[in-house]
């Protein structure tokens, strides 16, 4: 995903872990969702409309629309209050697409920084499934790994490579220990967060 992409979902994630979190209303994060979605649907059309037919070149494309989809079924779901399950449901095909792009970052570019990115997204759509699919109530877990990610897969790489550094060894060797790190921190929340919390997100409104 090209890294405005990236800087406009991190956007997005942070605005929906506040949500997930009680911090934020939810009807005006779901218009926002709406907002980053259309956009997110509209580039990658003009991309793959315009490039060429190097099946590499669509599947870079083609990541954005699972963002793009998917702020879109949330703002849609928040805002019309629709049952969730379908969302959930999504969201897990969305997961099982995030370990295909996680073993080829993996096995065909050799990339550690995007394979641990791609494994962390992954893993939380697979929680959003868990959340509006079969109805767990672990949202504010949700909203704590929303939270993180919103800045150490999104946010923070794009600013990096718009001032031109993120493609550096040292940024490169930084970066994969701080989403070790991260993924740690979910692991560990697994055993130790406590999970009395609300309804799944269709429940906002």
């Amino acid at each position: 995903m090209s890294f405005v992409g990236l800087f406009l979902s991190g956007t997005v994630l942070f605005l929906n872990s506040l949500m997930l979190l009680g911090k934020a209303e939810a009807k005006s994060v779901g218009v926002f969702n709406i907002f980053v979605g259309t956009i997110q649907i509209i580039i990658p059309t003009y991309l793959m409309v315009g490039a060429g037919q190097n099946h590499w070149d669509l599947y870079n494309v083609a990541s954005i629309f699972l963002f793009g989809l998917t702020y879109l079924y949330v703002g849609v779901t928040v805002l019309k209050g629709l049952d969730g399950s379908g969302l959930g449901w999504f969201s897990l095909w969305v997961a099982i697409i995030g370990v295909v792009y996680t073993f080829i970052s993996f096995l065909h570019f050799n990339n550690m920084v995007n394979t641990l990115t791609w494994g962390m997204w992954a893993f939380l759509w697979f929680l959003f499934f868990l959340s509006n699919a079969l109805n767990k109530k672990i949202d504010h877990y949700i909203g704590l790994v929303a939270f993180v990610q919103s800045w150490v897969t999104l946010t923070i790489p794009a600013l990096l490579y718009f001032i031109g550094v993120w493609d550096t060894p040292l940024i490169n060797q930084i970066w994969f220990y701080v989403l070790i790190i991260s993924i740690v921190s979910f692991i560990l929340g697994l055993f130790k967060f406590k999970l009395p919390f609300k309804q799944p997100i269709s429940q906002y409104n």
